[in-house]
């Protein structure tokens, strides 16, 4: 029977997924942890902390705070194997460890021990976290708002089975394996790619729908806060087949056969998924023998591989890319440059050309004919951008409504060691004042924000050496003075650059942009950034926006925007260089986030270059800035006959590529359910 107060994982109602990847976890920790993604209140912790008191005990060396494993001499802290004695032994269950959201690097990874440095004088190491948390549950609630070098250091350490301390005069190395649990609700920011990879399985949970199942809920957590032990004795059964079933999975799991087709199939799985490296072939059939293993098989199958594939993949799979373009500008002697040349020979004719070079064959004459023997009939908004010809009528403005809105990917600027003011919460900075989360200490105090822990840690070593002639408890110098270093979230300014011109009205591309552009403002609300808006149609650009809070105006004012006539792209892009020019003039330290929301094509030029050369000379100086971050939304419809115009210009800029279905959070290609 158990006797702490912990609810039993039998009793948990629904959440048969999360409770299926935590026993993987548990039977298989070569799996390589989990993160739970979901809203709040789903027996995120109530279910781990049920497994854990499933587990069978473990043998660890008495009194050593990393628990070290006293049947392997190789994986002993440093403490242990310097023990000449034989160790004693003590049975231990398993425990699920919390790590605090402010918890700070040393009480991680572990530091010097103050207590012993005030009384001896001696530099002597204090376990962390890691060590507490060895051969046991690390459990890390909101994980995507840990700093991210504290993530690091916790998935090296899983990663690597160890956690070495290199600080304060210390070097000292034990073992620290852990199967890492860690939750995070997307609606709160998401965590890097390269760290969402190394959680070997991912679930995704939510509230129980159904009303009857949660009534049930009610009544049994009811159940269990007024008779605890009768309730425990009412679910003892279940949890014993649960333990027997765990304890059984965990001695068949070195035998359980992979046949060589199936692992064909996992890599196939993980190909067409597109997932970044291996580590997701690798994750997959660890995962899968502790699923045959659950089942009390000893070989694996199809539906196996299918039943946990989606556990493996869904925060791994990837959209499919553009093919990298090529450095802008093109060489002359590459055919790009004919290309630029045909399409600007089109779009801008010399008045002195003669009638016979009017019958060179254009790359737009090429998709028209292309479409029209599959088919289907060149669009009419494509055909109004053109160039306008003297004494001829202009094509009508039109205005498209705003198309579906969708949740968009995280979008942020990088992170530097600039202090900043402001509010907000879309990135990252430091700040100056006495305010924000205290991340880490330095040197100095220039700012009057002792770091009190951290100074008493820098002066402890040195007390017996000191002379104490007022009496105090800890005898400090300058040189042992450290300062906070802060971090808080704030706002940023984000602009965007819509391609106004006729060809965006094609297949109901503008409705398509505003939709893009209408998600992005609403995430630009929710992380109270400052927006401002440029368009750039017929022969010049638009300042239909400059910066503002007001992001309703904003909306109201993409709603209202015409479009029509040829696309100076130059021009743009110059008047986004002056919005961004003027704003970094008055805050110099703002990180401006420029969105361009095009096809990257140009047909009307400020100077004597060719228009599309004459853009990709402005964006490369555009780029030398590199306070801004630049991102390009390629609008270009797929087909048979495609310019990539848009991918170069990122390039050129430096820029964040994207085509308007990536810019969706939840844009994921299900391989599973087409098998």
């Amino acid at each position: 029977m158990i006797f702490k107060k912990t609810y039993p994982f039998s009793a948990i109602i629904g959440q048969e997924d999360l409770k299926l990847v935590l026993l993987l976890n548990a039977i298989n920790p070569k799996i390589g942890g989990l993160l739970i993604r979901g809203e709040k209140g789903t027996a995120k912790s109530t279910a781990v902390r049920a497994l854990a008191a499933l587990l069978p005990e473990i043998r660890v060396v008495a009194g050593c705070p990393c628990f070290c494993n006293p049947d392997d001499q190789d994986r002993m802290c440093e403490r242990c194997r310097e023990k000449k004695s034989a160790h004693k032994v003590q049975h231990q269950k398993v425990r699920v460890v919390t790590l605090p959201l402010n918890a700070t690097e040393d009480r991680v990874a572990g530091g010097i021990d103050f207590s012993l440095a005030i009384k001896e004088g001696k530099r002597s190491v204090l376990p962390g976290l890691l060590a507490d948390a060895n051969r046991s549950i690390l459990y890390v609630d909101e994980v995507n708002l840990l700093d991210d070098h504290i993530v690091d250091i916790i998935l090296d350490a899983a990663a690597s089975g160890e956690n070495r301390i290199e600080r304060e005069g210390i070097s000292f190395k034990h073992p620290a394996s852990f199967v890492l649990i860690g939750t995070m609700n997307p609606e709160e920011g998401d965590l890097r790619p390269q760290l969402l990879d190394r959680f070997g399985l991912c679930v995704d949970v939510a509230g129980e729908p159904e009303i009857e199942k949660r009534v049930e809920l009610i009544q049994r957590r009811e159940s269990f806060d007024l008779d605890f032990k009768g309730f425990m004795n009412r679910f003892e059964e279940e949890n014993h087949q649960i333990e027997k079933q765990i304890a059984t999975a965990m001695e068949s799991l070195a035998g359980i056969r992979c046949p060589k087709h199936l692992r064909a199939f996992i890599s196939e799985l993980c190909a067409k998924n597109l997932v970044a490296g291996h580590r997701a072939d690798l994750v997959m059939e660890q995962a899968v023998r502790a699923y045959a293993a659950l089942q009390g098989r000893f070989e694996i199958t199809t539906d196996d591989i299918i039943k946990i594939a989606p556990f493996v993949l869904a925060h791994r799979t990837r959209d499919a890319q553009p093919p990298p373009p090529s450095p802008p500008p093109p060489p002359p002697d590459q055919s790009e440059e004919k290309l630029s040349d045909d399409m600007n020979e089109q779009d801008q004719p010399d008045e002195t050309e003669k009638p016979d070079d009017q019958q060179k064959e254009q790359p737009e004459n090429a998709a028209n004919e292309e479409a029209q023997s599959s088919g289907e009939q060149p669009d009419e908004a494509d055909q109004t951008d053109e160039p306008e010809q003297p004494g001829e009528k202009t094509s009508p403005e039109q205005i498209f409504e705003v198309g579906s809105t969708f949740a968009v990917k995280k979008i942020v600027s990088p992170r530097d060691r600039v202090s900043r003011r402001g509010s907000g919460r879309r990135s990252r900075t430091r700040v100056s004042l006495k305010q924000g989360r205290y991340i880490k200490s330095t040197p100095g105090n220039r700012n009057n924000d002792i770091a009190l822990d951290a100074t008493l840690r820098a002066a402890a070593p040195h007390q017996l050496k000191r002379k104490n002639e007022n009496g105090l408890a800890v005898v400090l110098k300058k040189e042992d003075i450290r300062e906070k270093v802060r971090e808080k979230r704030i706002g940023n300014f984000l602009l965007f650059a819509v391609d106004a011109s006729g060809s965006m009205g094609a297949r109901g591309r503008m409705a398509a942009s505003k939709g893009a552009i209408m998600s992005l403002l609403l995430d630009a609300y929710q992380k109270r950034d400052k927006v401002g808006m440029v368009s750039f149609r017929k022969n010049e650009a638009f300042v239909n926006l400059p910066p503002t809070s007001s992001v309703e105006l904003a909306s109201k004012l993409l709603a209202e925007m015409p479009v029509g006539g040829r696309t100076p792209l130059s021009a743009g892009l110059v008047s986004v260089h002056e919005q961004v020019r003027n704003y970094l003039l008055r805050d110099p330290s703002a990180r401006p986030i420029v969105i361009i929301i095009t096809d990257g094509k140009s047909n009307a030029a400020m100077g004597d270059q060719k228009p599309i050369e004459e853009a990709f000379d402005f964006a490369v100086k555009m780029a030398a800035d590199q306070r801004v971050v630049y991102i390009v939304v390629d609008t270009e419809e797929p087909g048979l006959v495609t310019f990539g115009l848009a991918g170069h210009l990122a390039e050129a800029l430096g820029a964040r590529y994207l085509k308007i279905e990536e810019l969706k959070a939840d844009q994921l290609v299900n391989i599973i359910k087409e098998k």
